[in-house]
């Protein structure tokens, strides 16, 4: 062990706080409200809103529930553990903007700041997962206990050196968070014009009628409603390949994607694998990735490939399909189509198969009927939002680069096995 470092029980540097005050609130409370306006409501943070990193959907609670729940408010910086749903994963509780109290089958860790960084503590935790055999309970139900965290040994250095690798550890996590929001900024921009194209048609109709465009734009009468003059509905078969043919040798070892992989919220894959080819889903890069059965088509799981080498070949599984644009159809277009909700209802309603394990057929989901424009449109539309999706793969390859330095890292520093001065050189040679 380094000079200076010391070792604790973990109960001798915090106090631990139960959700006992949050389950009897949650029991006594008829029903949640969801509102635009949190401003005079308080909210239980749960295991879920960390693990989708979704923060909007929360159980808001009233001023009474909150006022009964009050000896189990969470504050910002604050560590929380999982009880029972995998036991032991810590989380760190951000600034949420209204008073949060500690949701169910959470222990809320809270540290003296004179003693220990909270920040190193929550990664040190995260990084020591061997505490789990201290779990209790059966197979199917694991569940920590109070005595097993706060007896749980952990080594400190001084609250300086705490600091000093907190300061390393949560600017790698700063930028990854920054690279996120940057890409979900972009992939917004990215559907509201496709939205604001093909679907309000804002540019191809006269300001008079409420568009953008000029005054020899001109919406006209269809059986389909009003749609831009050149424009007629087609089905999407027209537009779009559903697993095209591509060839694999047996045996060959190739990259493979995993429906887990799929993102929700997001474009971008970064789990990705190589793997010895038996079967499967085959794409390349400017294809779109589209889950296919319940619940990971009702979850979002979408992706745009754009990790391939040229010409590569890729598989994964059979239960998303492969969308691919066909000629003079924009690649992009395709994968906003995948992202509409339109399209995602349309994709619900042509599900069949027993309870839990329906899937979309393919012949009704190419019968989907769209708005076609000429193909000169489709080319702008490339041009307008092509350099968007060349900077989240940008932002995607630098944020592995810095989730691998800091998985590497991170070991390194608690255990003392680096010094701060050794993982700045890393850090600034990314």
């Amino acid at each position: 062990m380094q000079e200076g470092w010391k070792i604790y029980k973990l109960g001798e540097l915090m106090t631990l706080i139960t959700d006992y005050h949050a389950n009897g609130a949650y029991k006594k409370l008829k029903a949640n409200v969801t509102l635009k306006d949190t401003k005079d409501y308080a909210a239980m943070i749960r295991s879920t809103n960390f693990e989708k990193n979704d923060f909007n959907d929360l159980k808001y609670i009233d001023e009474h529930a909150f006022h009964f729940l009050a000896k189990s408010k969470v504050n910002t910086g604050d560590v929380l553990m999982n009880k029972i749903a995998n036991p032991g994963t810590v989380y760190f509780m951000p600034e949420m903007g209204i008073p949060i109290s500690l949701g169910m089958n959470l222990f809320l860790l809270r540290f003296e700041e004179t003693r220990v960084k909270p920040y190193y503590l929550y990664k040190y935790l995260k990084a020591n997962q061997s505490y789990v055999k201290s779990f209790s309970g059966g197979s199917v139900t694991r569940t920590i206990t109070k005595d097993a965290v706060k007896n749980l040994e952990i080594k400190l250095p001084s609250l300086k050196e705490q600091n000093a690798i907190a300061s390393i550890l949560s600017a790698l996590d700063h930028k990854i968070e920054l690279n996120k929001q940057m890409n979900k900024t972009l992939e917004e921009m990215a559907l509201a014009l496709y939205k604001h194209w093909f679907v309000d048609f804002g540019p191809f109709k006269s300001s008079l009628e409420g568009g953008t465009g000029d005054d020899d734009c001109e919406l006209v009468d269809s059986v389909w409603g009003q749609l831009p003059k050149g424009w007629e509905v087609k089905t999407l078969d027209n537009w779009i390949d559903l697993n095209p043919r591509l060839s694999l040798p047996k045996g060959s070892l190739s990259t493979f994607v995993e429906m887990k992989a799929l993102p929700v919220q997001a474009m971008s894959v970064s789990a990705i694998a190589k793997k010895e080819f038996k079967g499967g889903t085959k794409f390349q890069n400017g294809d779109t990735l589209f889950a296919r059965i319940t619940p990971c088509l009702e979850n979002g799981k979408t992706a745009f490939v754009d990790f391939l080498e040229e010409k590569e070949i890729a598989f994964g599984s059979t239960e998303y399909l492969v969308m691919r644009a066909k000629k003079n159809v924009s690649k992009y277009w395709t994968y906003c189509i995948a992202r509409d909700h339109n399209f995602r209802k349309f994709s619900r309603s042509t599900m069949v198969g027993t309870s839990g394990r329906q899937r979309v057929q393919k012949d009704p989901l190419l019968s989907y009927e769209l708005a076609q424009p000429n193909a000169t449109i489709f080319k702008d539309f490339t041009e307008k939002v092509e350099p968007w999706f060349h900077q989240i793969r940008m932002n995607t390859i630098e944020t592995q680069t810095l989730t691998k330095l800091g998985d590497t890292l991170l070991p390194q520093l608690i255990s003392g096995t680096i010094s701060v001065k050794e993982a700045l050189k890393q850090v600034h040679q990314v």
